[in-house]
């Protein structure tokens, strides 16, 4: 397949490899790179070096190889189904479970219990170690998260994320007392130019990021917030949280402490929204708290 891809005044400068890991259809620097040096792309018909930085109006050709058919072996791992029907399926994904398998997780993962649940049925868009996933969460995060079952669902679904018609909704614990009861936290997010192993508030090389979050309970040293992504990037709520002054709690990446016994940070995927790829009727669906958040919750001392 070859697509064409025209560079915004916005991403005038920035480097070709990472302007294309933002596309849907690459969704990846390292899927990018393979792109590049492989010669699938070109400008004025000639191939370009992944340090390339474009100018605005300068136009891409893209060649991109047909979608691989799953390749992860299919594991029987319980899962907790919250929807299902032959486009979509939903599940409540335990702290502690990997989405897709990568470097150091190369099985045990949600993919591979999905390909145990639903055979062949699982989109093939994500790439070979990646079947039905539309997006993620962290290992360490807890709660819904979506896969498609076919290329057609995959595709709509992404656009939903694109076009911020599919929500998604976290609650989370916070270090100290936020000031008001709601909020929004409109910063760009970026690799941390510090330490690459981090993402960052940064101006270089980033990407819009939007926060929506409320306050739903107070405590004497921590508050319990429900955030709404408007858009959807790497660590975005661990992040936008820290930017604020108020890291999650158990979130020692991104400034919180490791305390009231927690392993990780103090997130889950309360809530999904989305419009139906088949029938376009919208579909919301909730989750209730896990027993370990719960237990968190009943050691910040009295609500305020």
């Amino acid at each position: 397949m070859e697509t064409r891809i025209t560079v915004t005044a916005e991403e005038s400068g920035e480097r070709i490899d990472a302007l294309l890991a933002r596309q849907e259809a690459i969704r990846s620097r390292s899927a990018a790179a393979k792109l590049l040096e492989g010669g699938l792309v070109t400008f004025r018909g000639a191939p370009v070096r992944k340090n390339y930085r474009p100018a605005a109006g300068d136009v891409f050709d893209v060649i991109l190889p047909e979608a691989a058919p799953a390749s992860a072996v299919a594991q029987d791992i319980p899962l907790d189904v919250v929807y299902e029907d032959g486009d979509v399926i939903v599940v409540n994904k335990p702290r502690g479970l990997v989405v897709h398998p990568a470097p150091g997780h190369p099985d045990g993962t949600l993919v591979n219990a999905l390909l145990a649940h639903c055979g062949d049925s699982l989109s093939g868009v994500g790439g070979e170690l990646r079947p039905g996933i539309v997006h993620r969460i962290d290992k360490d995060t807890s709660g819904l998260i979506i896969a498609a079952k076919n290329d057609r669902a995959h595709e709509a679904l992404s656009a939903q994320l694109k076009d911020h018609t599919l929500s998604r909704v976290y609650d989370a614990v916070c270090h100290g007392n936020f000031h008001d009861d709601a909020g929004t936290v409109d910063a760009p997010i970026g690799r941390d130019p510090r330490n690459r192993q981090r993402m960052a508030v940064t101006e270089k090389n980033s990407r819009p990021a939007v926060t929506h979050w409320e306050v739903l309970a107070r405590y004497p040293r921590h508050t319990y917030v429900r955030c709404r992504l408007e858009t959807g990037r790497t660590h975005q709520i661990r992040v936008h949280m820290a930017y604020t002054g108020h890291p999650l709690l158990g979130d020692t990446v991104y400034g919180g402490r490791r305390d009231k016994g927690l392993e990780s940070q103090c997130l889950h995927a309360r809530g999904l929204k989305f419009i139906h790829p088949a029938t376009g009727e919208p579909i919301e669906l909730w989750t209730g708290l896990p027993d370990w958040f719960q237990d968190v919750l009943s050691k910040l001392g009295p609500e305020q």
